[in-house]
Formats: structure tokens, sequence, C-alpha cells
């Protein structure tokens, strides 16, 4: 497994998060937008990540210093009863998955979670998305909901999605 180097984004790292994020809309197998994201608007969805202490927004360089992926935790709700629950989220480039990226991003994720205090996290995939259910699996969230037809998409698409948990 090659080595990656995990650490918080910042402006330099918008075109790479957008590209990511983008091929991951395009592909129509783990986000629901249904066009690509224009920079400002990734811009404004790492910005809203306050405070970056309890919610951090990060990315994974290779080797050669390249953003492969991000990862975030996000506010789960707005409602003060919600504080402490997260919602997890990653995005790796296509050309880095199945080598360990995902692994090391998650653990990564769920290390900085109990780190600061929070109590659960929490995360949405397409129920048909095997890779990211093996990997939730794998880190102990138990799949608790399934919303089924909720995804439509471009050409047809449908994905149910499945809600995911892990206390921490």
């Amino acid at each position: 497994m090659s080595e990656f180097i995990i650490r918080g984004a910042t402006d330099a790292d918008l075109q790479a998060i957008t590209d990511i994020y983008n091929e991951a809309v395009l592909e129509r197998m783990s986000s629901a937008d249904i066009e690509p994201r224009t920079l400002a608007q990734r811009k404004a969805w790492v910005d809203a990540h306050e405070p970056r202490s309890l919610y951090p927004v990060v990315v994974v360089e290779n080797a050669d210093g390249e953003v492969v992926a991000f990862g975030s935790l996000s506010r789960y709700h707005e409602r003060a009863g919600y504080d402490g629950v997260v919602e997890l989220s990653y995005y790796v480039g296509s050309a880095w998955r199945r080598q360990g990226v995902g692994r090391q991003l998650v653990a990564w994720l769920l290390d900085e979670a109990r780190r600061v205090g929070h109590r659960m996290a929490a995360t949405l995939i397409f129920a048909d998305n095997g890779g990211s259910s093996a990997l939730m699996r794998h880190f102990g969230f138990e799949r608790f909901g399934l919303m089924p037809d909720a995804v439509h998409l471009p050409g047809g698409i449908r994905h149910d999605i499945a809600y995911w948990y892990l206390p921490l």
C-alpha cells in the first residue's frame, strides 16, 4: 500500500476537491447532485465547516503531493440536540480507488471524531455502492435504514439510500 498524507484542506486544494467531487457526480454512483459543482460552490461547502476544529475537511496526498481524495466531518443537523453527531463523507479519485486510500481516510476521520468528543458518526450511501458499504462494515458501522428509490438521476438512474451509524 502506498504512503499517503492526510492534512487539512486549504484554498489551494479547492480545484482538486472540485474535480474529484465532479467525477463522482458524473459517475452517478455516490452523489445525488445531477450537475457538476463549480469551484465557488465547493468553496462555500468547505467554508461552511465551522468550527473547523470540530468539522474538518481534509485531503489525501500521494507521495508526489497530488490530492487524490478528500473527506469531511459535517454537522449532522443544526438543532442542538444533535450536537456530537457528525456526518462522515469521503470521495476518492477513480484512479486511486481500491488502494487503501478510502480506508486510511475513514480511519483518520473516525479517529478525529473521537478525539474531539463526537459521540456518533453517520453516513448515507447509495445502497448499491458495494465498496462503500463494505468499508462501513469494516469500521463497525451498522446499517439501520433504507429509503427505497430515493435518488433519481439523469438517464433513468435510480438508487436506494442506506443509512449507517457508528457509536464513537
